[in-house]
């Protein structure tokens, strides 16, 4: 069985497509900019799918696997867009009298300075086949992007060439796997199954090859758009109850699928290498793309708009994406700078007597029970009022929790908090781990920080003081060795 490709509609993808290249591009080029600084030299980590062969020797994966629940309706038909980045190698050439060209390691212009560096270019995949046809067998596209070289004249003030910019690429090879298998539940519901595999023949040498090597043959920061015709899919974090069996039963592997698109619908889906919440958006306050969302869009504005003239110079020249970032910095209104400094969202109440949570460990496999409020474990009397006759001292404090003394050196147990928790601490369900330290915070509430047990950057993460926090009422103490 076959399907052709087909364009995705252009509207039913118009708002995830705009969180889909915040994936796409995060951490693409990171402050300050410059290929030259040390972040910037180890690039992509999201979403990369290496050829077959290079995988298992350095702990990389060549596929993704997305499975979730949907509930067509009639004769509806999925349509599917991968989007992914193709590295491309780009080298700088000097012109020479004789009207040779020779490789520099930098070519000076007025407004930049252009260094080799290796650019994103955005690749898509599209098909769109009926579901019923999905229930009937796999179906499966094979792609190919071949290889090629182009070369880009660099032209000086007077527009005679001083150079030339010259980019390579490799070939890749994928296939995108589509298949959809019904689910015993009392509704029409099926398991929708996507997978994607980098298929390269490419064989690393034994000695010699490295990641760039990699990377120019890899699929970087792979995704997913899905969207169907008629009918929903369901929340893999917020099922109905009638589904949380066979949400819970879906196997994905290197991805995650949430609800995209409008609020209020669930006909598209963005199956993301970065972990997201259902229906995420771009914060309206947003000015523009900065590729490093691990920063604050304020300070990043600010540290940019404060670089050196020779820093913008050599930023400039590193990427088009990096240039358009120095000149919004620049170009940056105070009105709109000022907007990036915060927003309140939403406002909920944080007052009032809260009690820590006692109930008992969850089962293997199995996550707590959402908590009935936001509750925030606070002492009788704060460690800021002057009542509290003792000052904080985190590496001697300890905590009551369920009738044992928790501080510095307690062995517990994790149970993260559905309500207020990040969704990588779900990872650390279950997990043991050691008190470092019991802080508190100037609201009374009170965190223990912790290190989790067979994590081998522990010793980094005490020598550096950045450990994970929990509420006291997210952890069971465990008798301490």
């Amino acid at each position: 069985m076959t399907a052709a490709t087909a364009a995705v509609p252009a509207a039913r993808f118009a708002l995830a497509r705009q969180v889909a290249d915040a994936v796409l591009f995060e951490g693409y080029v990171l402050y300050p900019y410059r290929a030259t600084a040390a972040k910037n030299r180890m690039r992509w980590q999201f979403g990369v799918l290496v050829p077959p062969a290079w995988g298992p020797r350095h702990g990389e994966h060549s596929g993704q696997r997305t499975e979730l629940v949907a509930e067509p309706r009639g004769d509806a038909s999925v349509a599917v867009e991968l989007r992914f980045l193709h590295a491309q190698r780009r080298t700088v050439e000097e012109a020479r009298a004789d009207g040779s060209f020779a490789a520099v390691p930098e070519l000076h212009l007025p407004d930049r300075v252009l260094v080799p560096w290796d650019e994103g270019r955005e690749e898509r995949v599209e098909m769109s086949v009926r579901v019923a046809d999905l229930e009937a067998g796999e179906v499966s596209l094979p792609f190919t992007r071949p290889a090629r070289e182009e070369t880009e004249p660099v032209l000086d003030a007077d527009g005679r060439p001083v150079g030339r910019l010259v980019r390579r690429t490799e070939r890749i090879d994928g296939v995108l796997r589509l298949h959809a298998a019904p689910l015993d539940v009392p509704y029409r519901a099926l398991r929708l199954t996507a997978a994607v595999e980098n298929t390269a023949d490419w064989n690393p040498p034994e000695h010699g090859a490295d990641r760039e090597a990699a990377l120019a043959r890899s699929l970087v920061a792979a995704h997913l758009l899905l969207g169907l015709s008629a009918g929903s899919f369901l929340s893999m974090t917020d099922p109905p109850e009638w589904a949380r069996a066979s949400v819970a039963g879906c196997d994905n592997r290197h991805t995650w699928p949430v609800l995209a698109g409008e609020d209020g619908r669930a006909d598209v889906v963005l199956s993301s290498p970065i972990i997201l919440e259902d229906h995420p958006r771009i914060a309206p306050e947003s000015a523009g793309a900065m590729y490093d969302a691990t920063e604050i869009d304020e300070i990043l504005a600010l540290r940019t708009a404060a670089l050196t003239d020779q820093e913008k110079r050599e930023a400039r020249g590193t990427d088009t994406r990096a240039a358009a970032v120095i000149d919004l910095a620049d170009g940056m209104p105070p009105e709109v700078l000022e907007r990036l400094h915060g927003a309140v969202r939403a406002l909920r109440e944080i007052t009032g007597p809260t009690a820590a949570a006692a109930a008992p460990p969850p089962g293997p496999g199995t996550l707590p029970e959402p908590l009935d409020g936001d509750a925030v474990f606070r002492p009788d009397t704060p460690w800021w009022d002057p009542a509290h006759a003792d000052p904080a001292d985190p590496a001697r404090d300890r905590v009551t929790v369920d009738g044992t003394a928790v501080g510095a050196g307690s062995r517990v147990l994790l149970r993260p908090g559905l309500r207020r928790t990040d969704a990588q601490d779900l990872f650390l369900q279950g997990r043991t781990a050691l008190v470092e330290a019991v802080l508190r915070d100037v609201d009374g509430g009170v965190h223990l920080a912790v290190t989790v047990d067979g994590d081998p950057g522990a010793d980094i993460r005490r020598e550096q003081g950045r450990f994970l926090y929990f509420q006291p009422d997210e952890i069971t103490p465990l008798e301490d060795a």
